[in-house]
């Protein structure tokens, strides 16, 4: 599938027009390229597992709703097969160019871009010495090769003293983990975590839940687990690109399609029928293949003790920790495990923390396919559950589609309605962090 470099190609075209002063002939129409969202429903013998292996792009569609982002030309090829294809909604909101996205600091009528994130990060550091350590953890793809790129950057956020903050799983206090942006076009993702920084670091000493929070709580938020793949998101300011992967451009795929997924590569569970190298779901050549993976495990195995055996068995009662990965879209929470229907061993206590959850920002709790029809093998969350014991969760968040649902939703709704509904499940997960397989606050 070659959707994303249409679209890039389709825009420079527009440029050249406009600059040029000519117009394309009424008789040579060109095909669109823009992508919608779009809903299906399968002929008897068609799986959506078969369709992801097709190489066209699932989202995590949950229940009965599986969506489908493509082209109207995929669209045809996929009714010629029998699919009932309904479109329902635009992929791209209008926005306005800010002078922030001309710096490049941001994109999308807010957005930050990977430098952006960076830029934030050190501020805050800089302006909290009291609460803030921020740590390079590792590098990205195109950093690895001298091509530029970026280091992956994450945050402790406390009250600290000595001994806070140390990459090791000694330290006194609970930890709760935010992990965002893994899947670089899933945009709202960084821009929570963001909110979730900003939050934290001008509440304390006035806000007495979350001064609690950081005396008693190491909180650590990585804003951009695939910053490589945000550089091309951003690359359309207006018209974001549907970067997924990194940019690894291993398999010969085209600049669109080329890179890996960083939620199929890790260690546990990895699966080489995920899909091939041009495949949204492309789990790389081995488990830990790409340096992003490398970076993001290396740093939870420092910070979580291991309290959990082999797959089959439960974690330790007395465990500690809370992690969060987000993602888009549907409006769910997914508990371990995601690579089988077969229920985890704490499978009941990871459900009932996760309405908790749920009961705050409104999302359903789901476990395996989530009734979708096709797994996530090699998933961040399935890994830490699956080999240290740690309670682990994905968030969809936002709706499947409309201004403020989807890959690309209006940055007002960051502040409107995406922000504040999960404010508060994410302050009940970092209290949650003492004993999350006990008596649950």
């Amino acid at each position: 599938m070659r959707r994303r470099l249409a679209v890039s190609l389709a825009g420079l075209a527009t440029v050249a027009i406009a600059v040029s002063g000519f117009a394309p002939s009424a008789a040579a129409p060109q095909a669109d390229t823009t992508p919608s969202y779009y809903s299906l429903k399968l002929p008897a013998g068609l799986t959506v597992a078969d369709l992801v292996r097709d190489g066209y792009d699932i989202s995590h569609g949950h229940g009965s709703r599986p969506t489908l982002v493509a082209t109207s030309a995929e669209v045809d090829r996929l009714r010629d097969r029998g699919v009932i294809v309904g479109k329902t909604g635009n992929v791209y909101q209008p926005v306005i160019r800010s002078s922030s996205d001309i710096a490049g600091t941001t994109y999308y009528g807010g957005y930050h871009t990977s430098a952006g994130h960076e830029q934030h990060n050190a501020a805050v550091t800089a302006a909290h010495p009291d609460l803030v350590k921020l740590y390079d953890v590792g590098d990205s793809w195109k950093k690895t090769k001298g091509q530029g790129g970026h280091d992956i950057q994450a945050l402790c956020i406390t009250k600290l003293t000595t001994g806070d903050c140390a990459l090791n799983s000694t330290g006194k206090k609970p930890k709760f983990v935010l992990h965002a942006q893994i899947h670089a076009r899933e945009v709202a993702t960084g821009e929570i975590a963001y909110k979730w920084i900003d939050l934290l670091v001008t509440s304390y000493g006035t806000d007495p839940e979350i001064t609690s929070l950081l005396g008693t709580r190491e909180l650590w938020v990585i804003p951009v687990a695939n910053p490589d793949g945000v550089d091309v998101v951003a690359s359309n300011s207006s018209q974001p690109v549907m970067q997924r992967k990194n940019v690894n451009p291993a398999g010969g795929c085209s600049a669109g399609d080329a890179g890996v997924d960083l939620n199929r590569n890790s260690s546990f569970q990895w699966d080489v029928q995920q899909g091939g190298p041009c495949d949204e779901t492309y789990p790389g050549t081995k488990a830990v293949s790409e340096p992003e993976t490398v970076a993001i495990q290396s740093l939870l195995d420092k910070l979580f003790r291991d309290t959990k055996g082999d797959v089959g068995e439960p974690a330790a009662a007395d465990t500690t920790g809370v992690f969060l990965t987000l993602h888009s879209f549907g409006g769910d929470i997914l508990a371990p495990y995601g690579y089988t229907n077969t229920a985890a061993p704490n499978g009941a206590a990871l459900v009932a923390l996760g309405k908790k959850m749920g009961a705050l920002n409104g999302y359903p709790v789901t476990t395996g396919d989530g009734g979708v029809g096709y797994f996530a093998p090699g998933a961040t969350d399935d890994w830490l559950y699956g080999t240290r014991g740690v309670p682990s969760f994905t968030f969809e968040i936002g709706p499947e589609s409309g201004s403020c649902g989807g890959f690309f939703p209006a940055y007002s709704c960051l502040t409107n309605s995406l922000w504040p509904a999960q404010k508060p499940a994410l302050l009940y997960a970092a209290r949650a962090a003492a004993t999350p397989y006990g008596k649950l606050p």
